[in-house]
């Protein structure tokens, strides 16, 4: 079991999360839920405030909000001081119907809709991140149309490739995302954002990917993006405000993980940060951060019911659960790799490998190998480290209940999203006449 893994075990023999005991919340909760320690997720918030803010003088961390978001995490998110990424106009709404600061948002995707573009605006959002050169003239456009000005950034290309998954690779030379500067795109989309009138260019921004596990793509990123920088000012006079260098710092799904601290990265990414600006006589632009999974990642535990063990002579044991992949779609996406425990008997010694599947009409699997307590029928099975890009991620795949999730903290356990009823699964369901 990983050191991450929010071990804890009480008395009775029983997992505790947030201090909240697992077996008594499932009992009052059903399964399969997801768990969010609350006092997890704020002191990433606060590591990276610290970490970072002692070692650099203008920094902005904002919760890259698609890992993980409800209304109740961005009234966290606000209450730590964080700003906020939202990558689509249900995320935007989401923010602003928690009351979040308009001005601590920013908009991503790299295709905004109109409709995302006049929210973002009507709102007054911090910075509208502009992926590409049609973007410009369109958001300039609806600017005009409506009277007002868009603070933007450009989402850069720098051409890292980084040692992760290949799909959550996004800052390579062949991306859908931002504008590459080695072919030339980025710099006539700031040459054209410093043109257009109804645009205020605030600075550049790059993401290179997910699930980062060394700091070598951060400080390789910074690099080529002060380059950057120095190429814009000496040749087209513009000076960065802001420099956002994005999210991904890795988490501790198994015991094989070993992403640096926020404070290795903090060391890191500042002090190649600081010694490019002086290589480059740059003025210190505001540090902007995007984290995401490195925030809830860890804080999370998804919880189910063991329905059926069902052992083949001489090659595996199967433990079939009542969730699967439309809870957690990340090992069909991704290969994802988790680790396990029985919650009700999480003092016992883990004896017994056991691949776990899940109850959906295919193979499902959720772990391919994992070793736990001896397991039957009707315990509850914890997997780890499930608070980033799992409910975010859910479905109703074969007409499943979307778990809800429970925020615990200080032994109170307070449910944030309620569990789907069958009824909702139909609400928006319309038989035509013809059928009728």
């Amino acid at each position: 079991m990983s050191e991450n893994a929010m071990k804890i075990v009480n008395e009775a023999g029983h997992l505790v999360v947030g201090g909240c005991d697992v077996v008594e919340l499932a009992a009052r909760h059903g399964t399969p839920m997801y768990l969010l320690d609350e006092e997890v997720v704020r002191d990433r918030c606060r590591q990276y405030h610290r970490e970072f803010e002692a070692r650099y003088p203008q920094v902005e961390v904002a919760y890259a909000g698609k890992a993980l978001l409800t209304v109740a995490i961005c009234r966290v998110m606000e209450q730590e001081g964080m700003g906020l990424d939202v990558a689509s106009e249900g995320e935007l709404y989401t923010a602003l119907e928690a009351g979040f600061p308009p001005g601590r948002i920013k908009l991503h995707g790299n295709f905004k809709s109109e409709s995302e573009m006049r929210r973002a605006l009507d709102a007054g959002v911090g910075r509208i991140v502009v992926d590409s050169l049609i973007e410009l003239e369109h958001l300039n456009a609806i600017a005009q149309e409506m009277g007002t000005h868009a603070d933007i950034l450009i989402r850069v290309r720098p051409g890292v490739d980084t040692h992760t998954q290949e799909k959550i690779q996004t800052g390579q030379v062949d991306s859908k995302f931002g504008l590459g500067i080695y072919s030339g795109e980025a710099e006539k989309g700031v040459q054209r954002a410093l043109e257009l009138p109804r645009l205020r260019l605030r600075g550049i921004h790059c993401h290179i990917g997910s699930q980062l596990l060394d700091v070598v793509g951060f400080e390789r990123a910074i690099d080529l993006m002060l380059e950057f920088l120095a190429e814009l000012r000496d040749r087209d006079g513009f000076v960065a405000e802001d420099l956002d260098l994005g999210g991904g710092l890795g988490v501790r799904y198994t015991e094989d993980d070993d992403p640096p601290s926020i404070a290795e990265l903090a060391e890191a990414m500042c002090s190649t940060l600081q010694e490019n600006l002086s290589d480059y006589a740059l003025p210190e632009p505001r540090l902007i951060l995007e984290p995401g999974r490195s925030i809830v990642g860890e804080a999370g535990v998804t919880v189910y019911t063991v329905g059926v063990v069902k052992e083949i002579p001489g090659i595996r044991t199967y433990v079939s659960v009542d969730g699967g992949l439309s809870d957690n779609p990340r090992p069909a996406l991704y290969g994802a790799v988790y680790e396990a425990i029985v919650a009700n008997k999480a003092d016992q010694e883990a004896t017994q490998w056991v691949r776990v599947a899940g109850k959906h009409c295919e193979t499902d699997t959720l772990i391919d190998d994992t070793l736990v307590q001896p397991v039957e029928a009707g315990d509850l099975l914890a997997v780890f480290c499930t608070g980033a890009y799992n409910y975010a991620m859910a479905s109703n795949y074969n007409q499943f209940l979307r778990p809800p999730v429970v925020l615990c903290s200080g032994g109170a356990d307070h449910v944030i999203v309620e569990r789907e009823t069958l009824e909702d699964l139909v609400r928006h369901d319309v038989i035509p006449e013809h059928l009728r």
